[in-house]
């Protein structure tokens, strides 16, 4: 007699009475779920609070982007400066700078004070013509300037000296040949035009008696013709406007200028010390 037993690849009783109960159970759950009513502000609060509770990450919002601290920050918060308002400049010099600043300030008081006694030294040779008016010295920057009128030196439209211009001359000479420094002769003339067999226009006129009174001073040997320079300058730069016979007459001068610049700053050198290094 065959043994009875339990025929393999088959499903046990029970298990399609449990399949029946879950589908059953299944059913149920969907039909409570379709008559539900949700209420979406509890659903969300309580998704929210169910997060939390399980420790799910959330995305906090950053007000303020962090920034790198200091210690200084730490301790002290910015503020506006305030500037510090001084009744008084002060500044502060090394001294050496005070040095440099003090001999440079020393030698342009030397500079000034040899222009000074050349300048009167010519106004002493020229006194009596000074005096009596038609020449006028005079100083401008380390220059020293002897402007002289036609009247009394220049007969109208000539370039020949009166005997008087030519005394003055000779005598001017020699205080020119005892200082140094360039000379300049400058001539000048009105705005009248002039054409003669001699002179065929005011450039010529005011040329000629530059070289004049060039010639007269140079009778003197010890004066260095190397020092002088002859200039016409016709009836260009005038000293006044001629719209008038007075005005034209201030305009025909020579002009003798005695550049005294560089001299001075030589003879300076020569007996000034340097600046002390100490």
């Amino acid at each position: 007699m065959a043994k009875r037993g339990r025929r393999s690849g088959l499903i046990p009783p029970w298990m399609v009475t449990y399949a029946d109960l879950m589908s059953l159970l299944l059913c149920f759950f969907v039909l409570l779920l379709s008559f539900a009513e949700i209420d979406l502000i509890r659903f969300k609060q309580l998704a929210g609070e169910m997060a939390e509770a399980f420790g799910v990450q959330r995305q906090v919002p950053a007000e303020v982007i962090p920034m790198g601290t200091s210690a200084v920050f730490d301790r002290f918060s910015p503020a506006r400066p305030e500037p510090t308002l001084r009744d008084e400049v002060r500044q502060s010099t090394t001294p050496e700078l005070t040095r440099h600043d003090t001999h440079r300030q020393q030698f342009q008081q030397q500079i000034e004070q040899r222009v000074d006694q050349w300048h009167l030294k010519v106004k002493d040779a020229l006194r009596a013509a000074v005096d009596e008016g038609g020449v006028r010295v005079e100083r401008y920057d380390a220059n020293i300037l002897i402007r002289i009128d036609e009247q009394g030196s220049f007969p109208s439209g000539s370039a020949d000296v009166t005997g008087g211009f030519a005394e003055l001359l000779h005598a001017l000479s020699v205080t020119l040949a005892e200082l140094p420094g360039d000379i300049a002769i400058d001539g000048y003339t009105d705005d009248v035009p002039i054409h003669s067999s001699r002179f065929r226009s005011n450039w010529d006129l005011s040329a000629m008696r530059s070289a004049t009174v060039a010639n007269i001073l140079l009778d003197n040997d010890e004066l260095e013709s190397g020092r002088l320079t002859v200039i016409g300058h016709a009836d260009n730069r005038p000293l006044a406007p001629n719209d008038s016979e007075a005005a034209r007459a201030s305009n025909r001068r020579v002009e003798i200028t005695l550049q005294l610049g560089e001299a001075a700053e030589r003879e300076v050198l020569a007996v000034m010390p340097p600046p002390s290094e100490g």
